[in-house]
């Protein structure tokens, strides 16, 4: 399973978002996208949204932290 974040350091969903894949034991690649513009616009490509958190779980994309979704596409991984 592969897990990206792509964040800012001053959004406090992507902190939520991060504090909830570590205490899940889900390991995740974090984009710091105020200082990355490649992976800004990678992000704005994928998800057609400028807002953070973008997170995409394979090949899922879910827009901010919607803890449901998240909770529903790994528990549909475990299986």
């Amino acid at each position: 399973m592969m897990v990206e974040i792509y964040s800012t350091p001053t959004c406090p969903f992507c902190v939520m978002a991060k504090d909830y894949f570590n205490q899940q034991g889900v390991e995740y690649v974090d984009y710091n996208v105020a200082e990355d513009q490649e992976k800004a616009s990678e992000m704005v490509q994928k998800s057609g949204q400028m807002g953070v958190p973008v997170i995409v779980i394979d090949d899922n994309i879910i827009i901010g932290f919607d803890k449901p979704r998240i909770e529903e596409i790994l528990e549909n991984r475990s299986k």
